[in-house]
């Protein structure tokens, strides 16, 4: 599994190549835009760290190049950041970026969010059964019937609920833009707010929250990203 880092500062760099070939990952390393996008199209490595601050071009820009190439456009990105502003974030994911990371960061957290999108890269998102049927955790999503169950117990939710469910499922563990949610489900020319969503989201922990055992709270199975959007844990003991 080969990882490229970008980042223009060497120490973050070595950083970053010491935690992740510890935990078996091959690595490759840019300082700049320019190698950043040349080593990727030249390499096709299996996961991006990107730094959004680069002395050439910004992270985001570089994200954008490669996700409109055909030969990059597959390969997850996870944003690593001192910028702190949700509006960079919200940029990157909406750009294509697959997770952010902010620094300073712990080696754990760092690990857990490479191997969560490489997980996911690697299972097409979601374990689909024969294209008819969605499984995360015991929420059952029959796609031909347009039915959702937790536990075998039906759930009515409203078309809208029901796609954002959907939606959230099949991209299950990525983090989603209220706005990327609403162009996922509604189009992009859809006249609505994007705060739209929450309202939506709330009525759908509504719907979930009679499930929550001490255990685990089948309501918080949607997550609030705070000031980013939403995402759908892999399990119960996923991070939020």
């Amino acid at each position: 599994m080969k990882i490229l880092i970008v980042d223009d500062e060497a120490p973050i760099r070595e950083l970053l190549k010491y935690n992740l070939e510890k935990e078996g990952f091959s690595t490759l390393q840019a300082e700049n835009a320019a190698q950043a996008v040349g080593f990727s199209k030249l390499e096709l490595p299996d996961l991006i760290l990107l730094d959004l601050m680069l002395p050439d071009l910004s992270g985001l820009e570089v994200c954008k190049i490669l996700k409109k190439d055909k030969l990059t456009e597959k390969i997850p990105i996870i944003m690593v950041t001192a910028k702190t502003e949700d509006e960079d974030v919200v940029a990157g994911l909406e750009l294509g970026a697959d997770d952010y990371i902010t620094k300073p960061f712990s080696p754990k957290v760092l690990i857990a969010r490479v191997n969560s999108v490489v997980r996911r890269s690697k299972k097409s998102e979601v374990k689909i059964n024969n294209q008819d049927f969605i499984c995360v955790n015991k929420l059952k999503i029959d796609i031909k019937k347009h039915e959702i169950s937790w536990d075998n117990n039906f759930i009515d939710f409203s078309a809208t609920e029901f796609a954002i469910v959907e939606f959230l499922a099949k991209n299950v563990g990525q983090v989603f833009s209220r706005q990327q949610i609403i162009n996922a489900v509604k189009g992009s020319d859809y006249p609505v707010t994007a705060r739209a969503i929450d309202v939506q989201i709330l009525g759908i922990r509504k719907k979930l929250e009679q499930f929550n055992t001490s255990d685990f709270n089948v309501s918080d199975l949607i997550c609030t990203i705070r000031g980013i959007g939403y995402r759908m844990q892999e399990d119960k003991n996923s991070d939020a």
